[in-house]
């Protein structure tokens, strides 16, 4: 990983504009970013370890614990929500049986919410790992999980 992170530095020009390309490794390379890989890429950008948690901890894209095998996220802006965003989140909550934040205790399923996706004419929708499904509702969703397990 440290290798990774030193080998794409010369890119930039500044250490620091090398911030979200070395997080992303982390999270690619661990699943998720630890204390330990907050402080490495500190260390290799030669930026202050709290610069590093405040963009771990403002963008949705990265987390600080591992996920699921199936991370869901749920758009939760404007566009989905009125065409029943949060309604499709409580299902889901409902049918998995956590909240949104939390990870099924067999590590499975992950979900959680993000600002938007990016994908309107398809709302409300949701991003399963990389993948985006769209127009959702519950029978939708039961194919899906179905798919999943």
């Amino acid at each position: 990983m440290r290798k990774e992170i030193e080998a794409i530095l010369p890119r930039y020009p500044r250490k620091e504009a090398a911030l979200l390309p070395a997080l992303h490794i982390v999270q690619r390379k661990l699943g998720f970013i630890p204390p330990e890989g907050e402080k490495l890429v500190a260390q290799l950008l030669e930026i202050k370890p709290v610069r590093v948690r405040e963009v771990v901890t403002f963008y949705t894209m990265f987390t600080r614990k591992p996920l699921g095998k199936y991370h869901l996220q749920v758009c939760s802006n404007l566009s989905c929500s009125l065409a029943g965003g949060e309604s499709i989140l409580k299902y889901l909550e409902e049918k998995l049986g956590i909240k949104a934040g939390e990870t099924t205790p067999d590590g499975r399923f992950t979900l959680s919410t993000v600002e938007c996706l990016g994908a309107c004419d398809q709302s409300p929708c949701l991003m399963v790992n990389d993948d985006l499904y769209g127009q959702l509702d519950r029978a939708k969703v039961d194919e899906l999980l179905a798919t999943l397990e």
